[in-house]
């Protein structure tokens, strides 16, 4: 039998934590549902507690951190992650689960803006962000991926197990979805239903600093993934900037066959050999990642190894 596991990382969601807890009971009755409380305040916690759930605790304040707890501490072939906040409903999760226990997918993202997304969800940068996330990072890593910061997903024990989490907030969903398109994991997206936070629940994302953070994370790990075409672009740029100043004084020598602007040639040199560095870092670090990648699906092996064995 496989073992399904719901994971739901909690701040604060005392007035929508019981039915979500009772929803996915009624609709995964075999799976396991972890709530993770993040230093709640409102008995978030209690009221998961009676309504059936596994209740445990990260005291690192954090979406990030709670989920790299979760990820470490649980075992299970099936993980279904989901906020607490009753956003999405549980009649959805058997089909994520199906792509993750027969399809062998390694993600599932619950794509949210295919369906009533930009219909229930009453902020409007909210949806502006998640339009220039999705582009960003389907430009940047040559995907089609339609909703990038989901909260609504499933994995395999192969992800789990193998992915290093590094952020500590909501960026979290851009950086595994990343780390997802960079590994070559197998990914699968389906169609959820989205429903607006009910009256009273209050959400704990900030529009503008959670949104500064994740465009920090995509800009980190656009640097991090894919090296030799960040440094590249900052190679043309300051190529550019040597040419501008080099040319008016290329001009004047062949009118007069003097250097009349010799300090923009020293400028423009000097941008020329940074140019130069940065295209050498890009190509030192893309062989360095490279051979990352090939370590990644070594380590992988040992993992797909340990749970053959552990079955």
């Amino acid at each position: 039998m496989s073992k399904t596991a719901v994971l739901i990382p909690c701040y604060n969601e005392s007035k929508t934590i019981e039915k979500v807890v009772t929803d996915f009971r009624r609709v995964l009755p075999d799976a396991d549902i972890y709530v993770y409380d993040n230093n709640s305040s409102d008995g978030t916690d209690e009221i998961a507690r009676k309504a059936g759930a596994i209740v445990r605790y990260e005291r690192r304040q954090g979406k990030g951190n709670v989920i790299r707890t979760m990820f470490r501490e649980i075992e299970a072939d099936c993980y279904i992650m989901v906020d607490g906040d009753d956003t999405y409903p549980a009649e959805d999760a058997p089909r994520l689960q199906e792509a993750v226990l027969q399809e062998h997918a390694d993600m599932v993202i619950g794509d949210r803006l295919s369906s009533t997304y930009f219909t229930e969800n009453k902020r409007p940068f909210h949806n502006f962000g998640n339009r220039i996330v999705r582009f960003l990072i389907n430009k940047i890593f040559k995907s089609d991926i339609r909703d990038i910061m989901t909260g609504y997903r499933a994995f395999s024990r192969l992800f789990v197990k193998s992915y290093p989490v590094l952020s500590k907030g909501f960026e979290i969903e851009t950086e595994m979805t990343i780390h997802s398109l960079d590994k070559n994991f197998y990914l699968i997206e389906t169609p959820i239903q989205y429903r607006d936070r009910p009256s009273g629940s209050e959400s704990k994302l900030n529009t503008f600093s959670d949104g500064f953070k994740v465009l920090l994370t995509i800009f980190n790990l656009f640097r991090d993934y894919k090296p030799l075409a960040f440094f590249s672009i900052g190679t043309v740029i300051l190529w550019i900037i040597a040419l501008i100043l080099f040319i008016p004084a290329f001009v004047g020598y062949l009118e007069t066959g003097l250097v009349l602007k010799f300090p923009s040639v020293i400028v423009s040199v000097a941008f020329a050999i940074m140019g130069a560095l940065s295209l050498v870092c890009g190509l030192v670090l893309d062989v360095i990642v490279n051979q990352h990648r090939k370590d990644f699906e070594l380590w992988l092996n040992v993992i797909e190894k340990n749970r053959v064995e552990r079955i």
